[in-house]
């Protein structure tokens, strides 16, 4: 073999070697600190803005409507009718916890607002937020997914009191 032949032979071979180190790298980062996020747009500025409503509404998610109420606050009477999470089944059935306007991130991290800590959540699994007037459910990119009321989420969508979210090994409801 010519020595032009035997160098580019070990400039590949270390090219390949540092290629395989990287993805170990890289894999380990992914285990060890999750992957990145999708960040949901912010409804706000639809709202303020008639002119922007009609395409906002091609690409948001349907929520069902709310009537409205006499003093005009149906907003505030749809944050204040979701007051709770209860666990209905799994490791902490029973559990309750109080609900705010923040976003609830839901999976095994110690970082997640509700941790649950079994072999089928994900460590960032699923986050529950409040768009706008209504609460809605995101999977995010779990493994074994979200499932609400019996169907398994690919988009956000809107949740329905009483019905049951399903995590992992984990259920729970959305009460007032």
């Amino acid at each position: 073999m010519s020595e032009l032949t035997l160098l580019l032979l070990q400039i590949g071979f270390l090219v390949l070697l540092w290629f395989f180190v990287f993805a170990v790298v890289y894999s380990l980062r992914a285990d060890l600190f999750g992957v990145t996020v999708r960040k949901m747009p912010d409804p706000a500025p639809a709202a303020a803005s008639p002119a922007s409503a009609p395409a906002h509404a091609a690409t948001a998610p349907i929520a069902p409507s709310v009537p409205a109420t006499p003093t005009g606050s149906g907003s505030k009477a749809t944050r204040d009718a979701v007051a709770r999470i209860i666990i209905t089944s799994g490791p902490k059935a029973g559990l309750e916890l109080p609900l705010g306007s923040e976003p609830l991130t839901i999976g095994r991290s110690s970082e997640s607002g509700l941790v649950i800590r079994d072999d089928y959540t994900s460590s960032h699994h699923a986050r529950l937020l409040l768009w706008g007037d209504q609460w809605m459910i995101q999977d995010l990119d779990s493994t074994n997914g979200t499932w609400h009321d019996g169907q398994r989420l690919s988009t956000p969508v809107p949740v329905r009191i009483g019905a049951p979210i399903k995590v992992g090994a984990t259920t729970f409801e959305l009460r007032k």
